[in-house]
């Protein structure tokens, strides 16, 4: 991809950027920014290009890539380059995005027929590329019935348009940048060649702030947003939330365009990004780097680079470790590590240390995502040491167990000699001195990093006098970057966390005293009748916890709600806790059950200075033989869950862990029991709650926490944490020490007043003070302006309605877990609905606008459709009240209001409200309402789907097939050449416009089809369609 000859003296990310002060005072346009943007980025050497036609585009692009090259193309060559390899009519974005990253060299047949090699970028000498700016670039009108887009500013590298950046004037939200980029990429940016395809990173700005993402980030979302493509793998980056501020060395946001311009947009900086800090992974996403992962990467790359060059390697100077919060992306960060030092002309190999066999698993899938083969696991020592001997093995994961047998085995092996980069991931602390010690003596010209969350430092280092239990700094060296969990917040890259202390014993929990003191009162812990409550509790506000009213959509599935892990004290309580789960379930209806499930391998000892004891994933050999037995019968009880095969044999068991870690991941399993498993290391989007029935400090206190944070959706707002014991003093103290002093307000939810009846923020920079307003008040006002049944005329007071009925939303989402919140909501159900219906009419309404003839694009507004989605209406509870009104003779009008009015306030139902409406009026007093209503779904699914076929001429065999694969994967298939077999054939004169139109049409009204029929046909499985 690229040579490393020696680090780039110039950093990617500034160390410390100081903000030019200015005094503007005139109100400023969105012409006036776009202006000095431009001006900002010529002054950086930038070439302007007054063109805003396509014909032009090309014409600069040919020129670019011969100066590039140094090859002037014969016309034949160029239209045969263009048109083939550059403008291919089937790629798609992911397929031009592929060609950015790991294809920039391409080659074609020349006019002689010998083969001539194209750079489209140069990733060996950034500099020799060449960047030009436009603005205002128009597409072609009438492509699709539509008028012509123009595009704000787009950055010209070689001629390819790879980043664009949309404005909007001081005081929009920049939400709406972001969606005004959804829309054109609906509309245009396949139109004509699709050169905009091309587009590797946005950037979104209204001059006051501004943010960035990838083109996949981009596109998943158009994808996952019209609900025809639900969201593949364990974390998409499908939305807004996934945007990235950019940020000096010191984690500080810079976030004024001007500031932005000269820093993100510095030559050498916009380069370095697009051709070495993105990772096009194996799922096809693009995943663009943030600064301060960029910085981490440089910063290690530069040590290595340094101590070569001074001969300090196989010393503390060598090295040194890098504090990254967890969930910040520090798999993402070491790969990219690893895989520029694995290039370094005088490194032989790097080798990836990890300490679990959940993190070798889970990391060895990342690392495969990141770039297949990079990384090659190994499953015993005699395989470590055939790949440290084979040449092509550059990048290897180990774990440290296998990596201390290895040097205790091998006294003489010839890696020991040669240079080699040595990456700890998030292992544990006992081992560090150990390890430090054997590799010191063994390796001889080694580079020795470490990645953690929470470092050791000599308050919370052991004070047992054990020798191996060492500060971080000891064992790696200097400290070379820091991104705290406060600093990940504020970015909002993690969730902060909202916890419940539940007390479940009168006295004192957190005395510490004497150890008979201690035993007597885990006795009182682990009494049958604490459990009975506590048991009692978590299934009482299970639903609540986790939000399981809530709706969103995961790897092709709707889900209601989030899961949650629920850490005890040890063995024997977890046994405890399991059966009580069983007998209180016991007398449940099967869909008020929830999946519980347990895992544990040996008795772990008390935690050593806040640090988590391993257990082992890969055998139970030390449990005793009642706990072996029980945990036994607790596998055989998931065995008849899931139809699988496990038991505690050493196979059967690591088998069980892994399976475990995949259905929590999938939200399969509801709650699984641990005592310490999972709760280090084990990233899960889905989780959302963390029950605490054990004492927890320091490190192993914010690790467990850190479970729940995890970016997922705007549905999910923080880390529920629910403590049966008063662990508050030792999270306040871990905060303090992995944050700062002042690090609670930032990453505890505040109390349920300050949301319920408001707050005032104070601003100490500035020094200034503003009244925030609750949820009380927010309702108050909404009841008073907008009374339900009055119609909300003109755009002004629309605008008005829409934002603080989005603000009321945001506010039930977090105020939804509080126990407070119930009997306080104010609005009732009925109440809900109507304001849903409301904000629904609006929404279409405006988009109805945004997408016709109209030049008034309402760029100020922002709909929390997501928020509204949570709450979904769905066809069972329908049904369910259609059965009421049948059986009350067809007689009650008030069933009929209620059905309407759930309807509206859905916005997935109301695409199917004339088939639930012509249901209804076709009963009879003999009807069988759920036998009738499949018949006539088939019915009017086949008469549909019919029509499409006729009016747009399908070919009827290929169109059946394409729609019940459609309906079988969950979502509608946008490329490859099964929708090309659909479409009726084209003669090769048509024009490429009308071809495209074509394909758009039929694509658009299949979709609308799918999304008509498909969550009434996946109802009923046992269906069978035939058209």
């Amino acid at each position: 991809m690229y040579k490393i000859v020696a680090e780039n003296p110039e950093s990617t990310v500034v160390a410390e950027y100081q903000p030019i002060l200015r005094r503007e005072t005139a109100y400023q346009t969105e012409a006036d920014l776009e202006k000095a943007f431009i001006e900002q980025l010529r002054m950086q050497a930038y070439e302007y290009l007054p063109i805003t036609s396509e014909k032009e585009l090309i014409n600069n692009l040919r020129i670019q890539l011969e100066k590039l090259n140094e090859y002037t193309f014969a016309d034949e060559e160029w239209d045969d380059f263009f048109t083939k390899t550059i403008a291919n009519k089937n790629y798609g974005i992911e397929d031009k995005t592929h060609i950015i990253q790991e294809s920039h060299i391409q080659s074609f047949i020349k006019k002689d027929g010998t083969t001539k090699n194209i750079h489209l970028i140069d990733k060996e000498d950034i500099h020799n590329n060449h960047l030009q700016v436009i603005n205002q670039y128009e597409t072609p009108a009438g492509e699709k019935g539509q008028r012509s887009n123009r595009y704000d500013v787009t950055i010209l590298v070689n001629g390819l348009p790879l980043v664009h950046i949309e404005l909007k004037r001081r005081g929009v939200d920049l939400k709406e940048a972001f969606n005004q980029i959804n829309r054109y990429s609906r509309d245009s940016f396949w139109a004509g060649s699709g050169l905009f395809e091309y587009v590797q990173l946005f950037v979104i700005s209204n001059g006051t702030y501004t943010k960035y993402y990838s083109n996949t980030t981009r596109s998943t979302h158009i994808k996952e947003s019209s609900t025809s493509k639900p969201s593949r793998g364990k974390r998409s980056s499908n939305s807004y939330e996934f945007t990235s501020w950019w940020a000096d060395g010191n984690n500080k946001p810079i976030v004024d365009l001007m500031d932005f311009s000269r820093t993100f947009f510095a030559k050498h900086s916009i380069l370095n990004i697009l051709t070495k800090y993105c990772v096009f992974t194996q799922d096809r996403m693009l995943l663009a780097m943030r600064s301060y992962q960029i910085v981490a990467t440089e910063r290690i790359l530069g040590r290595i680079n340094v101590a070569n060059n001074y001969r300090t390697y196989g010393s503390i100077k060598a090295g040194g470790y890098i504090w990254h919060t967890t969930g910040s992306g520090k798999t993402l960060t070491s790969f990219k590590t690893a895989q520029i030092a694995s290039k370094l002309p005088f490194i032989d190999k790097v080798l990836f240390v990890v300490d679990r066999k959940d993190l070798d698993h889970q990391t060895m899938r990342e690392y495969d995502k990141f770039e297949k083969g990079s990384a090659n696991s190994n499953t015993s020592t005699k395989i470590l040491k055939k790949q440290l001997e084979d040449p092509g093995s550059k990048i290897i994961i180990t774990t440290i167990q296998k990596l201390s047998i290895l040097v205790g085995k091998y006294k003489n092996h010839a890696i020991y000699s040669k240079p080699v980069v040595i990456i700890f991931d998030e292992c544990h602390r006992s081992q560090f001195g150990e390890m430090h010690a054997a590799i010191r003596k063994s390796f001889k010209k080694y580079f020795l990093f470490g990645f953690t969350g929470t470092p050791i430092f000599a308050v919370n280092a052991s004070s047992s006098g054990r020798f191996d239990l060492s500060t971080t700094e000891q064992v790696f060296g200097d400290k070379l970057h820091t991104y705290t969990i406060v600093d990940a917040i504020n970015d909002k890259n993690v969730l902060p966390f909202r916890i419940d202390y539940i007390s479940t014993m009168r006295e004192e929990e957190n005395i510490q005293d004497q150890k008979v003191y201690n035993i007597d009162r885990e006795r009182a812990l682990s009494s049958p009748e604490r459990i009975s409550k506590i048991v009692t509790y978590i299934l009482e506000h299970f639903d609540q916890k986790t939000k399981r009213n809530s709706t969103y959509r995961l790897k092709e599935r709707r889900l209601a709600g989030f899961n949650s892990i629920f850490a005890v004290s040890s063995i024997e309580v977890a046994k405890k806790y399991y059966l009580e789960f069983q007998k209180q379930m016991a007398a449940l209806p099967s869909d008020k059950k929830l999946k519980i499930a347990t895992i544990f391998s040996y008795a772990v000892n008390e935690e050593i200075d806040g640090i988590l004891d391993d257990e082992n994933p890969e055998n139970t050999d030390k449990l005793d033989q009642t706990s072996r037995d029980f945990l036994e019968s607790a596998i055989d009880d998931y065995n008849k869950m899931f139809t699988t095969n496990f038991d505690t044999s050493s196979n059967g068991f690591q088998g069980y862990y892994v399976d475990v870690s995949e259905k929590v991941k999938d939200r399969e399993l509801d709650l699984l029991i641990v005592v310490n498993m999972f709760l280090t290391g084990f990233d899960a989007t889905t989780l959302n709650t963390l029950w605490v029935d054990k004492n927890l400090r320091l490190h192993g206190l914010l690790q467990a926490y850190s479970r729940t944070n995890r970016i997922l959706n705007s549905v999910k707002t923080f880390g529920n944490i629910i403590c049966f014991r008063n662990l508050e003093e030792a999270t306040n103290e871990s905060i303090a020490l992995f944050g700062d002093k002042e690090a609670g307000g930032v990453v505890l939810l505040k109390p349920f007043d300050d949301y319920y009846y408001g707050y005032i923020e104070t601003d100490i920079e500035k020094g200034t003070k503003k009244d925030i307003p609750g949820y009380k008040n927010l309702v108050e006002e909404l009841l008073e302006k907008f009374p339900i049944g009055q119609m909300i005329i003109g755009e002004q007071l629309q605008k008005e309605f829409i934002k603080l009925y989005g603000s009321i939303l945001k506010y039930r989402n977090i105020l939804a877990s509080f126990d407070e919140f119930e009997g306080k909501e104010i609005l009732s159900e009925r109440d809900v609905q109507d304001y849903h219906s409301m904000y629904i009419n609006l929404y279409q309404e405006f988009r109805k606008k945004s997408q016709g003839e109209s030049e008034n694009i309402n760029d100020d507004i922002v709909f929390e459709m997501e928020l509204i989605k949570q709450v979904e209406i769905n066809i069972d509870y329908i049904l369910q009240l259609i059965r009421k009104y049948h059986e009350s003779n067809s007689t009650d009008v008030e069933i009929i209001v209620s059905i309407t009015k759930a309807v509206d306030s859905s916005i997935e139902l109301r695409s199917k409200k004339d088939l639930i409406e012509n249901f209804i009026n076709s009963l009879t007093p003999t009807s069988d309402v759920d036998e009738d209503w499949h018949t006539y779904i088939r019915k009017k699914k086949d008469e549909e789907f019919e029509k499409i076929i006729v009016e747009e001429n399908l070919n009827k065999a290929e169109a059946i097939k394409y729609i019940d694969n459609a309906f079988r994967d969950g979502y509608v298939q946008e490329t490859g050449t099964a929708l090309t077999k659909v479409l009726p054939p084209v003669s090769r004169f048509t024009p490429t416009g009308e071809r495209t139109k074509k394909r758009e049409t039929v694509l658009a009204k299949i979709k609308a089809f799918f999304n008509r029929f498909f969550d009434i046909i996946s109802h009923n499985p046992d269906m069978t369609d035939e058209v």
